[in-house]
């Protein structure tokens, strides 16, 4: 009995200290855990930095295309930027050390993408430099390390000294690495869009964007110079942006033609939308046809494209027009470029709507008895001729004002033909005066302008008259110079 008492004692001490050492071993694993918690606790705040993922990132992209020689720019000629952000907040990172690195910038390979687009190892970057080929410049020339300054660099004179073609993608990016070195943080590299380098000869066969009026028609998109469609259209005259969109309003399917079956919807499509980018000036054309009496007709821009109509002397913009109306315009506009002579020119919509309204006024004041115009005698009060101010007398001169300028008849001009212009100087040496019962010149041209807007048949008469309308005035200018010149000399000889 005794030995088994002394074996469950045996027993029994055994179990306490094995339970003793167990417990012991797990209080201990416990401290363990909970002291180095502590110490990340601590390492957190003293030094927050290590808690932070960062990145550099390029603010803008390239302006293309590049080429070898020419500095590389930010879109617009801006200068490239390079920051440190942080990779949870996307904020610039402007405090700390980081804040104030250098950085390389450095050339890549153009399908350099990393395993899932952004993610790759500072390994598999530094793989992706490109370096120059044998026997050439480095590939990178020009200030490539700039200090970053509140987390923010800019990239200087930097240039390609060789293209692209030779690389597997033919292609490039531009990549900015960190070259100080920061404990406990790793900030990942930055690369922009692949783009080509070009040889600095290509940059003569560039495209404008925009592209103006004036370019030659290969500066659009997919027309290449002295390629088949350059050529296509230069047999058709088309050899500038303008006439490019001169056609395109007034004629696409002709234009599309033209180009053929080689260009596809999609270049068509492509052309056609650079060549839209063009900007263009604010003026505007209005073309009556002779039958509209002025009161219809259809304003369009410079290269042909419909702005509206003129309806019974008011501007309806073609947001109003309807679809028929549209097409009645686009055949006015073709007729309008068979008789460009006719064309008005505005300087923009508001000179145009001005002048409708002033025009719509006279048409209805035309309809009415015509008041007498208590300052008709006093216009044109100073004139400059020659350079001189000179009061403009009140001309009396009946034989040249009168018999030209018969308000309300609607063949003043008509009836006095050119070659008796001469004979109107005979007495005008005399001191011009226009007595107070005639009218101004300004009342005189009105009423020309009104008998050529409600004349049935004017298509030949109004050319004649606007010609001899032109005559005179040009004839008044020089006789009145020539005067003045006499008058002078006079004055001298009396001295």
């Amino acid at each position: 009995m005794r030995f088994l008492w002394g074996v469950a004692a045996s027993i029994n001490c055994y179990l306490l200290n094995l339970m003793y050492f167990q417990v012991k071993e797990e209080v201990e694993l416990a401290l363990r855990k909970h002291l180095t918690n502590m110490k990340q606790n601590c390492g957190k705040e003293t030094h927050p930095s290590e808690s932070r993922i960062l990145k550099l990132q390029f603010l803008n992209n390239l302006s293309l295309p590049v080429f070898t020689g020419a500095r590389i720019e930010g879109e617009e000629c801006s200068t490239i930027q390079v920051a440190l952000v942080d990779c949870f907040t996307g904020h610039v990172v402007k405090s700390g050390p980081e804040s104030s690195a250098k950085v390389e910038i450095v050339v890549l390979e153009g399908d350099f993408d990393g395993d899932e687009g952004d993610n790759w190892t500072l390994e598999e970057f530094k793989n992706n430099i490109v370096r120059e080929r044998e026997g050439k410049k480095p590939l990178l020339t020009g200030d490539a390390v700039l200090n970053f300054k509140d987390g923010v660099g800019l990239v200087g004179e930097i240039s390609f000294t060789d293209n692209s073609s030779w690389t597997r993608s033919r292609r490039f990016r531009l990549g900015a690495r960190v070259l100080d070195k920061f404990d406990g943080t790793r900030i990942k590299e930055a690369k922009t869009e692949s783009f080509i380098v070009r040889d600095h000869r290509g940059e003569l066969y560039k495209k404008h964007h925009p592209p103006s009026l004036l370019d030659e028609v290969w500066r659009l998109e997919k027309i290449g110079k002295d390629g088949a469609f350059h050529k296509r259209l230069s047999r058709e005259n088309i050899n500038t942006v303008k006439d490019f969109l001169t056609l395109l309003f007034i004629d696409s399917s002709r234009l599309r033609n033209i180009l053929g079956t080689g260009m596809s919807a999609k270049m068509w499509e492509v052309t056609v939308e650079h060549a839209q980018t063009c900007i263009l000036d604010k003026r505007m054309y209005l073309y009556c046809p002779p039958s509209s009496q002025q009161r219809t007709g259809v304003v369009f821009n410079i290269v042909g494209q419909v702005m509206g109509l003129l309806l019974e002397c008011e501007f309806i913009p073609i947001s109003k027009l309807s679809e028929a109306q549209k097409a009645d315009g686009q055949k006015l506009v073709i007729s309008a470029f068979e008789h460009w002579e006719e064309v008005i020119p505005f300087d923009d919509e508001a000179s145009l709507r001005g002048a409708s309204s002033n025009f719509t006024s006279a048409l209805h004041t035309s309809t009415s008895p015509r008041a007498d115009d208590p300052d008709g005698s006093k216009f044109l009060a100073s004139q400059k001729v020659g350079g001189f101010d000179y009061p403009h007398p009140s001309v009396s001169s009946p034989d040249i004002i009168s018999s030209i300028y018969s308000v309300g008849s609607t063949s003043g001009l008509d009836d006095y033909p050119l070659h008796n212009i001469d004979g109107l100087g005979l007495r005008y040496d005399q001191t011009l005066s226009f007595p107070e019962s005639q009218a101004d010149l300004q009342s005189a041209v009105d009423g020309f302008l009104l008998t050529r807007s409600t004349a049935v048949a004017i298509s030949d008469k109004a050319q004649r008259r606007w010609t001899k309308l032109f005559s005179v005035l040009k004839w008044f200018s020089i006789r009145r110079s020539v005067a003045l010149k006499r008058s002078r000399v006079r004055e001298i000889q009396r001295y």
